[in-house]
């Protein structure tokens, strides 16, 4: 039966409410195998074999908020912080572009520093030195003006996970100057201005349920992203969490595989997160459907200090200067990094 369930996912995109609640339940062994065949055979009807690789470029560690779960939040004082100068930004996407990337990923806490101005002088920079490069950014919430100013100065694409669609689990994991309203407005916007526009949410966060994934599914559906990035959920010590248990690989590699039929033809990473919760967390990925890999392009004198929860993997093969290493793991189950863009496939 839940078989039938993946089938009609497939065919449809979406299940209703109480189906998709069935599937993330009572699924067993051979209906999970089921479920990855068919989620691998979507993601090559649209990219082959090719996994697209992103350069992340973690520029500041600063953050004015508070969430519950992040080893960067503002009251964590013991974190070292950090910020990078436009010139280390660039001197980043020159390694980067020496190495195959295409696409930068500038990620950040919501620092206060980077004012708009900022950010438009350092993705202009970027835009005129790598005109034919994709620039990402995930900097959080931001107002539509800002987010404008930000698309016109050259960005192309913005990621900015919605973390849950329930409310009450939404106040559970932040302070109460956020909001889950805001966090949507902030999409719908990033989406009207034309961004590729990415979202996801972490798996197995505390208060999270069969019911508030459920919730998770449908608003993907809805939103239409192009790209959509899931992670288990790692506790850090120094964050009111620590004590919670960790996402598992189980389920998120299962829910790449539910969200790929959601979506064919999004980019969706085999996640930094995914690779430190297991030796071959990516590799499950991209047999699950993940087509994305997202190797860590900071200065090394910095990774250890972008520490969004522990054991964080910043060195070995999720450092740029092993792009080789990657290709390696990547062949050794039938894939292949590619120096292209990676821009979303049409339907």
């Amino acid at each position: 039966m839940i078989q039938t369930l993946i089938e009609q996912l497939e065919a449809e995109h979406i299940l209703p409410f109480e189906d998709l609640i069935r599937l993330l339940t009572e699924a067993d062994d051979d209906d999970r195998a089921f479920l990855f065949q068919r989620a691998r055979a979507v993601t090559d009807r649209y990219y082959g074999h090719d996994i697209y690789t992103r350069g992340l470029i973690e520029f500041t560690n600063y953050c004015k908020n508070d969430c519950l779960y992040c080893g960067i939040r503002r009251s964590n004082r013991h974190v070292e912080r950090y910020r990078l100068s436009e010139d280390d930004i660039l001197a980043c996407c020159r390694e980067g572009r020496k190495l195959g990337f295409s696409t930068f990923v500038l990620q950040g806490g919501e620092d206060p520093f980077y004012t708009r101005e900022r950010m438009c002088h350092i993705v202009s920079a970027i835009r005129e030195h790598f005109p034919e490069c994709a620039i990402t950014l995930s900097i959080g919430e931001k107002s539509y003006d800002d987010y404008l100013a930000y698309y016109k100065a050259g960005a192309n694409r913005y990621l900015l996970r919605h973390e849950t669609a329930d409310e009450l689990h939404y106040a559970k994991l932040h302070p109460p100057e956020l909001s889950l309203k805001n966090r949507m407005r902030c999409l719908y916007d990033l989406k009207a201005i034309g961004y590729q526009t990415g979202t996801g949410f972490m798996v197995g966060s505390p208060g999270q349920t069969p019911q508030t994934l459920a919730k998770d599914l449908l608003f993907i559906h809805k939103l239409q992203p192009e790209m959509i990035g899931i992670g288990p959920f790692i506790a850090h010590h120094d964050t009111p969490f620590k004590d919670c248990a960790n996402g598992t690989l189980d389920m998120t590699v299962f829910l790449i595989a539910v969200l790929r039929l959601i979506r064919p033809n999004a980019l969706i990473p085999a996640t930094t997160a995914l690779g430190t919760i297991h030796p071959d967390g990516r590799k499950m990925g991209v047999l699950a459907g993940a087509n994305v890999v997202m190797p860590n392009l900071s200065p090394l004198n910095v990774r250890h200090q972008y520490t969004l929860y522990d054991n964080k993997i910043y060195m070995d093969a999720e450092a740029a200067e092993s792009r080789g290493r990657l290709k390696e793991e990547m062949a050794s189950i039938g894939y292949r990094i590619t120096d292209a863009r990676g821009d979303m496939k049409p339907l």
